[in-house]
């Protein structure tokens, strides 16, 4: 894990008729991960996207895909999404009682293993699985749908979690997400984090503007 912060555009806030174009750009504009949510309908009041977009979309960059499952379950969606060409899937600490055999079967095939949780999830719970986590999500917002605003309470959570990692003694990357944009990601950042996602602030402006909104992002670090 290296501390220089990644920017991980948020599709979800892209226009869904044009993905591919959407993600040729913000590669080209800076972007380290593309960051892909999948809802289910149940797990999170929202429905998003399968395995044979995200095998579409592949073609469109080489920088890791960042799959983020809110489903539940999620057992059965790790392969198809490994075929389909993530690079890092992160499951929900919430959805099912023990996620390590889940964890362990991202790694085993490959892939980078990550868990999210959400806001009103204590970080405590995290403790017993550090050690097969690559990553840790921490939602800014109550996940299922983009452009919410972000929930500065969360920030002590992402600063408890960054000495957790520390002490381990493991290379875990800290990533958030939810309600990111100039302001928020600066507090993030000085909270411990060092993979910023965004959606709404990248994608509400035009193609032309991504690679200033991603510089933007990225400055002072």
């Amino acid at each position: 894990m290296s501390m220089m912060t990644l920017i991980a555009p948020s599709i979800l806030s892209a226009d869904f008729s044009k993905l591919g174009e959407e993600i040729r750009v913000v590669d080209k504009a800076g972007a380290d991960w593309i960051h892909i949510d999948v809802m289910d309908g149940h797990f999170v009041p929202n429905l998003t996207l399968g395995p044979k977009i995200v095998a579409d979309l592949r073609k469109f960059s080489k920088k890791p895909f960042d799959v983020h499952l809110m489903t539940n379950p999620y057992k059965n969606w790790i392969k198809p999404f490994a075929e389909a060409g993530a690079d890092i899937i992160t499951i929900h600490i919430e959805a099912e009682k023990n996620p390590v055999s889940s964890l362990k079967a991202i790694r085993s095939l490959g892939l980078k293993a990550g868990i999210s949780i959400k806001p009103r999830t204590s970080e405590k719970k995290l403790i017993p699985i550090l050690k097969y986590c690559d990553l840790i999500l921490v939602m800014t917002v109550n996940p299922g749908f983009g452009g919410q605003k972000f929930m500065p309470e969360q920030l002590k959570k992402i600063k408890n979690i960054r000495s957790m990692i520390n002490n381990s003694g493991y290379q875990i990357d800290l990533e958030v997400d939810g309600g990111i944009n100039k302001t928020t990601s600066e507090l993030c950042k000085k909270a411990g984090a060092n993979v910023l996602v965004a959606g709404n602030f990248i994608f509400s402006s035009k193609p032309t503007n991504y690679l200033k909104k991603i510089k933007d992002l990225r400055k002072h670090t």
